[in-house]
């Protein structure tokens, strides 16, 4: 944190109201944000984040309150006007043109002008200097489809820059990126901050807040619970300040994931030597009745290819595969489900909800699609089906008849959840099932998995947070580098064991005997 500017605001929103039609999304909330601060936005899903950016950077008008800008009031009408007023915002989804030189986007509406029209010489150069002005060092004529995700998140936030913002708002921004593109990225934050810019931050990730944060508001139901300096909040109260509970669920789960398992008969699936070339190195996976396997290791290491090869949405070119001790040909997702296999993709908003559709006809989905065309729910039957996981799983608003891509991540994902258990599946693998979900739903999440762990369904999960496989599952198959690299069991190994093996190491896959 810059010493000189440390204390003095950049921009101060007092009492802030926005109401939608039938609800009241933000109930006089304020917010303060700092010069050279990071100040980070907390709130479960639904808690009003989103509406507060949106009207702090123009997008929605607010109906009472006021906003202050370098001490002038303002009236945003629209982006335009937060852009004028020194506001900037980089999404999560990065807006902007991958057809484009990085120089061309980085300067999109403020090229450098010549006699004869737009300076490209000029143009690139300049560009080249608000890149390095952020530590990045890029060829601005190659084209931004050729760099990573991580890489146009840095072109975006150059891009902002260019007319030296004065605050910049990153919503979700390390949600796609690796551990080592999160340091960089959190490299060009610090020294965003450490010129003087206020920075909002928005994540869902615990310890990045932990890692990058100065001060952090909490928000809950659209109304202000606080704000308060990150090292005087524990992780532990910040999460009862969010959901207004203490959250005792996390050691509930954990005890589950405690329970032994009896491996004595046939796994509810058995994979040996399952690989795809060129994609997985064959690996051996199974799974027995009431167990939750968990998938573990870094971005890129063969997490979701493994079970894509298991569940048959992408066809394997080795090894074979075993239902209930019997040869199971799994080519292609019918067959899976022919077998009561279910997978929920870590893509929902791609390979999971159908936006148009209503909640209801997305949980009945995969259970007419089992049936056939010919063989229609009838409307008793349908009704009573969504009834019921609509309540188990606690989806809000629980409202059948809402088009599902108004929910929020973490509703959307209770509904997937549903659509595949009310198939009644034998084994169900869920990839990133928490992604991108407030903690809330996180713990609702986890404890419904452990619940029908308990009741004998077999579950595979896969987690990007080793914190959350180690403690909803009982044997976690660690991968590294598009190979299994061994098996460890989880009443035995924590988050630091897991890290440590992953690093290791290894030269062929281990049984769970040899590591556990």
């Amino acid at each position: 944190m810059a010493a000189d500017t440390e204390a003095r605001p950049i921009a101060q929103m007092r009492g802030i109201t926005i109401e939608f039609p039938g609800v009241k999304a933000l109930d006089g909330v304020d917010l303060t944000l700092r010069g050279g601060e990071v100040h980070t936005l907390m709130g479960e899903n639904g808690a009003g984040k989103s509406t507060l950016i949106k009207a702090l950077t123009g997008v929605y008008p607010i109906d009472a309150g006021t906003i202050v800008v370098e001490g002038t009031p303002r009236t945003f009408r629209g982006t335009s006007d937060a852009q004028a007023a020194g506001i900037s915002t980089v999404y999560q989804e990065v807006n902007l043109c991958t057809n484009l030189s990085v120089g061309e986007n980085v300067m999109l509406g403020h090229e450098v002008r010549g006699p004869f029209g737009i300076d490209w010489k000029s143009t690139h150069r300049e560009a080249e200097r608000h890149l390095e002005g952020l530590g990045v060092r890029i060829d601005t004529r190659s084209l931004l489809a050729a760099h990573s995700i991580a890489v146009q998140q840095l072109v975006a936030i150059s891009r902002a820059m260019v007319t030296d913002s004065r605050v910049l708002v990153l919503d979700e921004p390390t949600s796609s990126l690796d551990r080592g593109e999160v340091d960089q990225l959190f490299g060009v934050i610090r020294g965003l901050r450490d010129r003087g810019v206020a920075i909002l931050f928005v994540t869902h990730f615990l310890d990045q807040v932990y890692e990058i944060s100065d001060r952090l508001t909490v928000l809950r139901n659209g109304a202000l619970v606080g704000e308060y300096p990150v090292a005087e909040l524990p992780r532990a109260e910040l999460i009862a300040k969010m959901i207004g509970r203490e959250l005792d669920e996390f050691a509930a789960i954990s005890r589950s994931a405690d329970r032994e398992i009896d491996r004595g008969g046939d796994p509810v699936i058995r994979a040996t030597g399952i690989g795809r070339r060129g994609v997985l190195e064959p690996a051996d996976v199974e799974v027995y009745d009431g167990e939750v396997v968990g998938i573990a290791g870094l971005l890129g290491s063969g997490r979701t290819e493994l079970v894509r090869l298991l569940y048959g949405a992408d066809r394997a070119d080795a090894g074979r595969v075993e239902v209930r001790g019997r040869p199971a040909r799994i080519t292609n997702p019918r067959h899976a489900i022919d077998r009561r296999i279910a997978f929920s993709s870590e893509d929902r908003r791609a390979e999971g909800i159908v936006g148009d559709l209503t909640v209801a006809e997305n949980i009945v989905l995969g259970i007419q699609a089992k049936r056939g065309a010919l063989r229609k729910l009838r409307k008793a039957e349908q009704d009573a089906i969504v009834e019921e996981y609509i309540q188990a799983l606690g989806v809000r608003p629980a409202n059948p008849n809402a088009l599902i891509r108004n929910l929020s991540g973490g509703n959307q994902q209770k509904v997937l959840l549903a659509r595949w258990l009310a198939t009644a599946p034998q084994l169900i693998i869920l990839d990133e099932p928490t992604r991108g979900i407030d903690v809330g739903a996180k713990a609702d999440i986890q404890r419904k998995v452990a619940e029908l762990s308990e009741q004998g369904l077999g579950v595979v999960f896969i987690s990007s947070e080793l914190e959350e496989v180690v403690r909803i599952a009982q044997r976690i198959v660690v991968m590294r580098d598009r190979r299994k690299i061994g098996e460890l069991t989880s009443h035995d190994t924590d988050v630091d064991d897991l890290v440590a093996f992953i690093a290791e190491e290894h030269d062929t896959q281990e049984s769970p005997e040899s590591v556990a």
